[in-house]
């Protein structure tokens, strides 16, 4: 569905869809990067978790303790760029009747009982995406992001390298095939 962020009578909330950096955005930390959108609106701003960028900490790396021996092989993923340097925990759930549901920021605490209850998937993150009122409208307009609506395989699927591909391949042709090329197709 195309959106048009172009107008400024039409509020649009893309809360809880995904964003899939385009294939022309090759800034660091956002080059093929999977995003969940967890909070959108136009006059406030946005937050999102980068969902495939896992980093080579576990857990156990940051917290001690017998407390958390279920967290301490969690790997942990660099969420965003934005307070790089604060751990926090998400749990991701699916609801048949509402979609992907997720829990932000919560605590060690609160991860081990999400992870202790059936169909909750629990993750780690050092950071997030954030954006000011209007800025991700502004790249939305530029086609920085492709917004798309996250499926009920989305938690059983690998993030780390193949999550960006596969959700742009199943887009559209055009998209498979912008996923297909070559990072720098002048060199072919």
């Amino acid at each position: 569905m195309a959106h048009d962020f172009s107008s400024p009578d039409v509020s649009i909330s893309l809360q809880g869809q995904l964003l899939l950096a385009d294939p022309s955005l090759r800034d660091g930390i956002f080059h093929r990067s999977v995003i969940l959108l967890a909070e959108h609106a136009a006059e406030k701003g946005a937050l999102g978790l980068i969902l495939n960028r896992p980093t080579d900490k576990s857990v156990g790396d940051f917290l001690q303790g017998e407390d958390f021996e279920l967290l301490r092989q969690l790997v942990v993923y660099e969420g965003g760029p934005v307070a790089h340097d604060e751990l926090t925990f998400a749990s991701f759930w699916w609801s048949p009747k509402q979609g992907l549901r997720w829990a932000l920021q919560i605590s060690a605490a609160e991860a081990l009982a999400q992870a202790r209850r059936p169909g909750r998937v629990v993750r780690a993150f050092i950071g997030h995406a954030g954006w000011t009122a209007g800025q991700l409208e502004s790249e939305l307009c530029r086609l920085t992001w492709v917004p798309a609506r996250p499926g009920p395989d989305l938690l059983g699927r690998e993030h780390e390298g193949r999550l960006w591909f596969d959700l742009m391949r199943s887009l559209s042709p055009l998209h498979r095939i912008l996923a297909e090329a070559p990072p720098n197709p002048c060199l072919n």
